[in-house]
């Protein structure tokens, strides 16, 4: 299986017609059908059905889409850091983490070195504990930033020296808004909006379970988010109530919410990671020693 096979794939599956797919890549259309029909030959599966003047992927074809963007994205990741050396110091930095304070500590080392080497570039990726880990396994990422308790056992780590405090958004409209902070009790019965990772994770590492504590089983949880700025939408069409991080939904005074953080106070620490054993680019090793620096001189 060829890569450039892969990338023909990709196209005509992007372009659910095979005559444009031909025209993005600069092929003849036989000459595409024909490398399609050895890749199905190949593999032993029918990647494609035809309706409509139309394609569409079968589930076969829908998994090999799901490898094969991977494996591109991992070709071109490996090429920029074998094109990175020593002497340029220059390639690429991929990072990944959940909406988290975090980032503004980064983002600080990462300013002080593109100024000293304009080469560099960075790339986040946003998702939850489960998205960020199985990308860093899977070689696509150089970092990943971790909102503890986290599994640390398969990575090397840094502890990063800062805080994330948990609470409330809601409409400011809504009867807890003048509240200044928000206990565990006035939550029973309201419609809740939670983080999917802090719902997945045991009893023994639920921050959320122990903050509640007998009334955890009381709780109405609505909706689950992965990402922050889709539970503030949820919140605005009156959904619920997000349970969320502070500073990560906008609650400016022109905003239409408010947040009010949760009391007894419920922090989570943050740890970096990266794998065992990694081979870091120039760019990605830089990186590393400019935050060892920081963090831990």
């Amino acid at each position: 299986m060829e890569i450039r096979v892969l990338r023909y794939f990709l196209t005509v599956a992007r372009e659910g017609n095979f005559t444009a797919a031909a025209k993005f890549l600069h092929v003849t259309q036989p000459t595409l059908s024909r490398q399609i029909k050895d890749l199905e030959e190949e593999l032993g599966k029918k990647l494609f059905v035809r309706s409509n003047h139309r394609i569409h992927l079968t589930e076969e074809g829908i998994l090999l889409k799901r490898r094969a963007e991977g494996i591109l994205e991992m070709v071109t990741k490996l090429k920029e850091d074998i094109a990175s050396t020593p002497d340029t110091i220059s390639g690429d930095v991929f990072i990944g983490g959940g909406e988290t304070k975090a980032m503004r500590l980064l983002g600080r080392v990462a300013k002080q070195i593109q100024d000293d080497h304009p080469s560099i570039r960075f790339h986040l990726y946003s998702g939850n504990e489960e998205d960020v880990t199985e990308r860093l396994d899977r070689g696509l990422l150089d970092f990943g930033i971790l909102i503890q308790p986290a599994d640390l056992s398969k990575y090397h780590y840094m502890d990063i020296p800062a805080k994330d405090r948990w609470g409330v958004v809601m409409r400011k409209d809504s009867p807890l808004a003048e509240k200044n902070k928000i206990r565990p009790d006035e939550l029973i019965g309201l419609p809740l909006i939670c983080s999917r990772q802090a719902m997945k994770e045991s009893y023994s590492k639920n921050e959320f379970a122990h903050w509640f504590g007998e009334n955890y089983d009381k709780l109405n949880i609505v909706t689950t988010y992965n990402l922050a700025y889709n539970a503030a939408i949820m919140v605005e069409e009156d959904m619920g109530y997000a349970i969320v991080i502070d500073d990560i939904v906008n609650t400016s005074s022109e905003s239409t919410l408010c947040f009010k953080p949760l009391e007894p106070k419920l922090e989570s620490g943050l740890s970096i990671v990266w794998n065992k054993h990694q081979a870091f680019s120039s760019a990605a090793d830089l990186f590393l020693s400019r935050l060892k620096n920081r963090f831990l001189s």
